[in-house]
């Protein structure tokens, strides 16, 4: 996994992305046991065109292929990782600006915070993302004020989750 985070961290370097960071499964895994995760997440930030009204990522999907990356599904294939690139809206540009910057076999990279992960979890609300806020909240260190007041700014429900799973 390090070749990929070499790789996305070049495309930052290019301009490519404005900024990312890791979220999902991957990023849970940071703060968990480990689990079985198919891919990797990132939430990008893209410099938007506002006279195109509409992002465009084909620049960036067009540089990837051009160095031999290939699709497999919704994912792009780097160095045996499938990633998915999701632009980032304004609860996860928060959470990218909030990120936690760790080094991952000797290369920096960014990861959303517990708080952050868990509001966008919790916002998903899919089962697999709810298991996930679960394993969070039962085996990591949290703010639980910042959690309440991030989930109170972006109007997310489903708190109980995990103040239920709280010892």
């Amino acid at each position: 996994m390090k070749k990929t985070f070499q790789v996305i961290n070049e495309l930052k370097k290019r301009g490519l992305i404005v900024d990312y960071a890791v979220g999902g499964g991957i990023a849970t895994i940071f703060y968990t046991e480990t689990f079985l995760t198919y891919d990797l997440d990132i939430f990008i930030v893209v410099k938007f065109h506002p006279e195109k009204n509409i992002i465009d990522l084909s620049y960036l999907f067009d540089y990837l292929t051009s160095e031999g990356y290939k699709w497999k599904g919704e994912h792009i294939v780097i160095e045996d990782i499938p990633v998915q690139f999701i632009v980032a809206d304004e609860l996860e540009k928060e959470a990218i600006e909030n990120a936690r910057s760790i080094k991952y076999e000797g290369e920096e990279i960014k990861i959303f915070s517990p708080e952050y992960l868990i509001a966008i979890l919790l916002r998903t609300g899919r089962k697999k993302d709810i298991e996930k806020v679960e394993k969070i909240t039962e085996q990591a260190e949290f703010d639980e004020q910042k959690l309440k007041m991030i989930l109170k700014k972006f109007g997310i429900k489903g708190g109980r989750q995990w103040r239920r799973n709280r010892k």
